[in-house]
């Protein structure tokens, strides 16, 4: 299924589940009705930063806006990952593990070209972000605070709050990225 179907389901299912008009929705995730009606219709891939408003404002993770039903003890080739990128296609994340009823993280891997950015909006209120950059160096601005990070480095920090990567080195930046929704 495609991943913008898949959105479409999810977020149908979770509006309907707190009782919400697409009106009411879009106030609480500051995306306007159109937008969440063309989504929620499967009509339009929404961007990675409309998908973290969206699960900002019901308060939910964002794989909770992507995953399938899936079977436990399974292996996962990157293949059978869902990958999302940005419109210029230089940011890439591939979501290997969902956060569900049984799990209260998500684990991607990001992939960043050289000399590019990306900003996040920010996760979930008191939500928390593990990084390990597994090739190139990271340089992680959160707030008004800077970090430069090496391979095997690893960094976390409250990700409610925009925070931008940024590739600094020379390659494709390759980290793993554990988003974590305490109970």
């Amino acid at each position: 299924m495609e991943i913008n179907h898949i959105i479409a389901e999810n977020l149908k299912r979770l509006r309907l589940e707190r009782n919400l008009s697409l009106g009411q929705l879009a106030k609480f995730c500051e995306v306007s009705k159109v937008m969440l009606s063309q989504i929620e219709k499967g009509d339009t891939n929404p961007t990675i930063n409309t998908v973290w408003k969206i699960a900002k404002g019901l308060k939910v993770p964002y794989t909770s806006l992507l995953e399938q039903q899936q079977s436990d003890n399974r292996i996962i080739k990157r293949i059978d990952t869902k990958m999302q990128d940005v419109t210029d296609h230089h940011y890439r994340v591939y979501c290997y593990y969902a956060n569900n009823a049984s799990r209260n993280f998500e684990l991607f891997q990001m992939e960043l070209d050289e000399n590019q950015s990306y900003t996040s909006v920010g996760h979930s209120e008191k939500s928390f972000e593990y990084i390990m950059v597994l090739e190139g160096t990271l340089s992680l601005t959160i707030k008004e605070e800077h970090f430069t990070l090496s391979a095997d480095d690893t960094i976390n920090f409250i990700a409610s709050a925009e925070h931008t990567y940024q590739n600094s080195g020379q390659g494709v930046l390759k980290t793993v990225i554990i988003n974590h929704y305490p109970a």
